[in-house]
């Protein structure tokens, strides 16, 4: 499934159109989820169910799209289908229990309820709410599938504007050669990674850097009167300044992710719990602007695409242990190279991916085959190679 976002080019009319759409797509995915509250075993059908039942009892609700209202509906169900699971897994803290929206800011159709031009540049919303032709404006050219093939429309309202998503069901898959490479990667904040080869890649940190514009919008917006334009006015200064850094971080994950996956067979990542991690007040600004899951996500998609291995190996020790005799040498946060009794002193983070590269070839034994890598890094370790670490390795892993 790609998902294909167009910006949309039209009147303020019509923008206010596509605001009470949003506004009524939410009002249906609440009143779902209060009915799922109130009602005793309360399945997803009987969610569906109200939809109509709400059409009938709101004038202003029917003018919303059949279909779109059943989407909304689904949106309750997923809440409550990822509140269950988390139940289920025993998932330590809070649960993730179903709330309210106050602020959505897409509506979403299906098959039916919008209509595109045959160029394609043009996109009509055939409901009740008459919002005319959108104007569609982008690089993505949508002629290259058939209307069959998209199976939803999402219109979604932004800091710098609305935007069209388009859902199309194709299957991507890039066919690679194989280049005899595997690696391994540490997470960290000093850097952004560094990977078995000793290579660091530099954290880009878009939050901090954004840190003083960003308090002086914030600072503008306290200062206006509330309920006021101007107020309306910093408001969305202040979104698109926080929307900018989003993209860095999101552009800068998709880009390092492709790369990784691109240039090597299999990659072996730290399955890192980051929703533990930011508990400490500490640290928690740095982790969360160095997008460590984001960056996984894609690494995990790309692995799919490119039919690359991507594994996630258990965080444990993998700072602590040698890469070289597997002693256990403790250290702070504060040692930044590692120094063992065996002769082998290496930069922290660099011994740590050297583990977790070990870890993840004794996952999958067949990527130890490789004698090009397994040369090269014997050097490195004063004559021990990947071999004889993968089996003395007695590590749990976790495949993605």
């Amino acid at each position: 499934m790609l998902v294909l976002e167009l910006k949309l080019v039209a009147a303020p009319e019509q923008f206010a159109l596509i605001d009470e759409a949003i506004r009524t797509f939410q009002f249906i995915r609440n009143k779902a989820l209060r009915y799922w509250i109130d009602t005793k075993g309360a399945t997803k059908y009987d969610l569906n169910k109200q939809c109509a039942i709400l059409a009938k009892e709101f004038a202003w609700a029917n003018k919303l799209n059949s279909m779109a209202r059943q989407s909304a509906a689904e949106r309750a169900w997923s809440a409550v289908s990822r509140f269950f699971d988390n139940c289920k897994k025993n998932i330590v803290g809070k649960k993730g229990y179903p709330k309210f929206q106050k602020d959505n800011r897409s509506v979403e159709y299906k098959t039916t309820g919008w209509k595109l031009s045959d160029e394609r540049r043009f996109l009509t919303i055939t409901d009740g709410f008459d919002m005319g032709k959108l104007k569609l404006l982008g690089t993505r050219d949508l002629r290259t599938y058939s209307k069959e093939q998209i199976k939803r429309v999402r219109l979604v309202r932004r800091a710098d504007g609305y935007y069209a998503q388009f859902c199309v069901d194709v299957e991507r898959n890039e066919d690679l050669t194989p280049t005899g490479k595997t690696i391994g990667l540490d997470m960290g904040l000093e850097s952004f990674y560094t990977d078995s080869n000793g290579v660091k890649v530099e954290n880009p940190r878009y939050l901090r850097k954004a840190e003083k514009q960003l308090k002086r919008a914030q600072r503008r917006l306290s200062r206006k009167a509330k309920g006021s334009k101007n107020r309306i006015k910093a408001r969305k200064r202040l979104g698109r300044q926080h929307l900018k850094v989003s993209r860095q971080r999101k552009d800068f994950a998709i880009k390092t992710a492709r790369c990784v996956v691109q240039s090597n067979d299999l990659v072996a990542i730290e399955d890192l719990k980051v929703r533990n991690m930011v508990k400490n007040h500490h640290l928690a600004k740095s982790i969360s602007d160095a997008s460590w899951s984001m960056f996984r996500a894609w690494l995990e998609y790309y692995g799919k695409v490119m039919g690359r291995i991507v594994i996630a190996m258990a965080p444990h020790y993998t700072s602590q242990e040698c890469s070289s005799c597997h002693v256990i040498v403790k250290k702070s946060l504060s040692t930044r190279t590692h120094t063992c009794q065996c002769g082998c002193v290496l930069d922290r983070d660099h011994n740590a991916a050297l583990n977790i590269l070990a870890a993840g070839l004794k996952s999958y034994p067949g990527a130890l085959g490789n004698v090009t890598l397994v040369e090269r890094t014997a050097a490195t370790h004063q004559g021990v190679t990947l071999n004889e670490q993968a089996d003395s390795r007695k590590q749990e892993s976790h495949g993605l």
